[in-house]
Protein backbone atom coordinates (compact mmCIF):
# COMPACT_ATOMS: atom_id res chain seq x y z
CA UNK A 1 0.00 0.00 0.00
CA UNK A 2 2.99 2.29 0.24
CA UNK A 3 4.22 4.04 -2.88
CA UNK A 4 7.67 3.58 -4.32
CA UNK A 5 10.32 6.29 -4.35
CA UNK A 6 10.00 7.12 -8.06
CA UNK A 7 6.23 7.56 -7.84
CA UNK A 8 6.56 9.73 -4.72
CA UNK A 9 9.18 11.96 -6.37
CA UNK A 10 7.03 12.33 -9.49
CA UNK A 11 4.02 13.41 -7.42
CA UNK A 12 6.11 15.88 -5.44
CA UNK A 13 7.56 17.32 -8.66
CA UNK A 14 4.11 17.69 -10.25
CA UNK A 15 2.43 19.39 -7.30
CA UNK A 16 5.28 21.40 -5.76
CA UNK A 17 4.71 25.15 -5.65
CA UNK A 18 8.46 25.89 -5.81
CA UNK A 19 11.66 23.85 -6.18
CA UNK A 20 12.39 21.76 -3.11
CA UNK A 21 8.81 22.01 -1.85
CA UNK A 22 7.68 18.84 -0.09
CA UNK A 23 5.42 20.16 2.64
CA UNK A 24 2.88 22.40 0.96
CA UNK A 25 -0.76 21.35 1.30
CA UNK A 26 -0.93 20.61 -2.43
CA UNK A 27 1.89 18.06 -2.22
CA UNK A 28 0.53 16.50 0.96
CA UNK A 29 -2.98 16.14 -0.48
CA UNK A 30 -1.61 14.63 -3.70
CA UNK A 31 0.43 12.05 -1.78
CA UNK A 32 -2.52 11.20 0.44
CA UNK A 33 -4.77 10.86 -2.61
CA UNK A 34 -2.37 8.39 -4.17
CA UNK A 35 -2.27 6.32 -0.99
CA UNK A 36 -6.07 6.48 -0.71
CA UNK A 37 -6.56 5.21 -4.24
CA UNK A 38 -4.08 2.40 -3.59
CA UNK A 39 -5.89 1.36 -0.42
CA UNK A 40 -9.26 1.56 -2.16
CA UNK A 41 -8.07 -0.90 -4.80
CA UNK A 42 -6.72 -3.19 -2.07
CA UNK A 43 -10.06 -3.16 -0.25
CA UNK A 44 -11.93 -4.08 -3.43
CA UNK A 45 -10.11 -7.42 -3.46
CA UNK A 46 -9.95 -7.84 0.33
CA UNK A 47 -13.32 -6.61 1.64
CA UNK A 48 -12.86 -8.03 5.17
CA UNK A 49 -9.56 -6.25 5.85
CA UNK A 50 -10.91 -3.97 8.56
CA UNK A 51 -7.51 -2.77 9.77
CA UNK A 52 -6.68 -1.36 6.34
CA UNK A 53 -10.18 0.11 6.15
CA UNK A 54 -9.56 2.03 9.35
CA UNK A 55 -6.25 3.27 7.96
CA UNK A 56 -8.08 4.42 4.84
CA UNK A 57 -10.57 6.38 6.93
CA UNK A 58 -7.72 8.03 8.84
CA UNK A 59 -6.07 9.07 5.55
CA UNK A 60 -9.35 10.45 4.22
CA UNK A 61 -9.73 12.50 7.41
CA UNK A 62 -6.21 13.87 7.09
CA UNK A 63 -6.83 14.83 3.47
CA UNK A 64 -10.14 16.47 4.38
CA UNK A 65 -8.40 18.55 7.06
CA UNK A 66 -5.70 19.70 4.66
CA UNK A 67 -8.29 20.58 2.01
CA UNK A 68 -10.32 22.56 4.55
CA UNK A 69 -7.19 24.46 5.55
CA UNK A 70 -6.33 25.19 1.93
CA UNK A 71 -9.88 26.34 1.19
CA UNK A 72 -9.78 28.67 4.18
CA UNK A 73 -6.43 30.20 3.26
CA UNK A 74 -6.56 30.29 -0.56
CA UNK A 75 -9.74 29.51 -2.46
CA UNK A 76 -8.04 29.63 -5.88
CA UNK A 77 -5.33 27.12 -4.90
CA UNK A 78 -8.02 24.86 -3.43
CA UNK A 79 -10.12 24.91 -6.59
CA UNK A 80 -7.15 24.26 -8.87
CA UNK A 81 -6.01 21.34 -6.70
CA UNK A 82 -9.48 19.79 -6.65
CA UNK A 83 -9.62 20.08 -10.44
CA UNK A 84 -6.18 18.55 -10.93
CA UNK A 85 -6.83 15.63 -8.63
CA UNK A 86 -10.35 15.04 -9.90
CA UNK A 87 -11.88 15.18 -6.43
CA UNK A 88 -15.50 16.10 -6.03
CA UNK A 89 -16.55 18.52 -3.37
Amino acid sequence: MSINVERRQAIIKDYATKPGDTGSPEVQVALLSDRISSLTEHLKTHPKDFHSRRGLLVLVGQRRGLLDYLKKTSQSRYESLIGRLGLRR
